[in-house]
C-alpha cells in the first residue's frame, strides 16, 4: 500500500484525490443587455461577436438547438457545459477545443464563460489556458468593464475579476470517517464552499465533492487561484491521513467494505447510477491505496462513460429504468475485464 505519508510523488499532481481542476472567467459583451433581459437578436449577436474573434482558433462552434437532447446532456456530463446552458437552446452555444481542455459556453448565465479544464491539482495550467483564451477574446471584443467594479457580470457575486476556481475532489475516508461536517466549517471560514459533483445544488455523489470560491470581488486573480490551491493541497493532506486511519484502525471492515464494492461491479447483472457511484468510490480508493490491481484513468473514464447519456450515446439509442441500468452493468463488467 502506498505510504502517503512519506511520498505524495507517486500521485503526481495529487491524483489519488484530486480528479480535475478548473478555472472560469465570466465575462460579458459591451452594449448588449445580459442573457437574462436579452431577446433572440442579442443573444445571435453575442454569438456572432464571439465566433468571430475565435475564428482563428482550434475551437468548434456546437449550437445547443442543433443538437439532440441526449448529446447535450453528454456535455454536461463531461463537465463541458453546465445544465443553465440548456434553459434556451435556441439562444445559446459552445465553443469546444478537441481536447477539452477549453469550452466557452455563449450566453448562459453570462454571454461568455470561458472554462479551462486540467487533470489533478492544476490549477495554475488551468488558468494559463482561461487567460490566454481571454487576451485573445480582449483584442476584438468590448468587455462590459467599471473602472471600480471590474468585469461586470449577471451575478452580484461574480463581479470583479469574474474568476471562479475549483478542484473536483474525491473525499470517500472524510466522507466515511463523518469528517466532511468539518471540512465542509472550516472551507466555510474561508470564504470558500463546496458543492457536489456537478456544482451549484448538486448532490456529492461518489464521495466527490468541489472546492470553490464564492466571490470574486476584492481580491485578485493570483490570490484566488493561491487560496483554492492552498486548500486543494490541505484536504488531500487530510483525506489521505484519514485513509490509512481507517486501514489502520479496522483493516478488515475496510478491505471488505471495498471489496464487496468490487465484487458487485465484477458481477452484477444490473445497476443503477446511485449505486454506480457508491460502487465506483469504492474502487477507485482501493486502487489509490494499493488495494486493487486497478488503473485509476480507467476509473476516471468509468466515471463519465457510465452516467445515463454518455451510456446512451454509446450504443446509439434511447434506454430507460432497467434496460439501462442492464447496459451499465454490461459496460462495467467489460472494462474491469480489459
Amino acid at each position: 500500500m502506498p505510504d502517503f505519508s512519506d511520498d505524495y510523488d507517486i500521485f503526481p499532481k495529487s491524483c489519488d484525490v484530486v480528479l480535475s481542476s478548473r478555472v472560469r472567467l465570466a465575462r460579458n459583451h459591451a452594449g448588449l443587455p445580459f442573457p437574462g433581459k436579452m431577446e433572440d437578436a442579442g443573444a445571435q449577436e453575442s454569438i456572432r461577436r464571439t465566433t468571430q474573434a475565435m475564428e482563428n482558433r482550434p475551437l468548434q462552434l456546437q449550437r445547443m438547438e442543433e443538437l439532440s437532447v441526449l448529446q447535450r446532456q453528454v456535455l454536461v456530463e463531461r463537465h463541458l457545459i453546465s445544465a443553465d446552458l440548456l434553459r434556451k437552446p435556441d439562444q445559446s452555444a459552445v465553443l469546444l477545443r478537441d481536447d477539452e481542455a477549453i469550452s466557452i459556453m455563449l450566453n448562459e448565465e453570462d454571454h461568455l464563460r470561458i472554462q479551462a479544464l486540467q487533470k489533478g491539482l492544476a490549477l495554475s495550467e488551468a488558468a494559463e489556458l482561461a487567460f490566454t483564451e481571454d487576451d485573445i477574446l480582449a483584442d476584438t471584443i468590448h468587455y462590459a468593464f467599471d473602472n471600480e467594479w471590474g468585469y461586470l457580470t449577471t451575478c452580484p457575486t461574480n463581479v470583479g475579476t469574474g474568476l471562479r476556481v475549483s478542484a473536483m475532489l474525491h473525499l470517500p475516508a472524510l466522507t466515511w470517517s463523518g469528517e466532511m461536517t468539518k471540512v465542509m466549517q472550516a472551507v466555510a471560514k474561508l470564504g470558500l464552499t463546496l458543492r457536489g459533483l456537478y456544482g451549484e445544488g448538486s448532490e456529492a455523489q461518489g464521495d466527490i465533492y468541489q472546492i470553490s470560491n464564492q466571490v470574486t470581488l476584492g481580491r485578485t486573480e493570483s490570490e484566488l487561484i493561491e487560496a483554492i490551491q492552498a486548500v486543494s493541497g490541505q484536504m488531500v493532506e487530510w483525506e489521505r491521513k484519514v485513509r490509512l486511519a481507517l486501514h489502520e484502525g479496522d483493516r478488515v471492515a475496510m478491505e471488505d467494505r471495498l471489496m464487496r464494492g468490487l465484487g458487485v461491479m465484477e458481477r452484477a447483472r444490473k445497476i443503477t447510477r446511485k449505486e454506480f457511484m457508491q460502487r465506483w468510490s469504492c474502487l477507485r480508493l482501493g486502487a489509490c491505496m494499493g488495494m486493487m490491481e486497478l488503473n485509476i484513468g480507467m476509473l476516471d473514464r468509468m466515471l463519465v462513460q457510465a452516467q445515463p447519456a454518455s451510456l446512451q450515446e454509446a450504443v446509439g439509442e434511447i434506454l430507460e429504468g432497467e434496460a439501462r441500468d442492464e447496459r451499465r452493468a454490461t459496460f462495467i463488467r467489460t472494462m474491469l475485464e480489459e
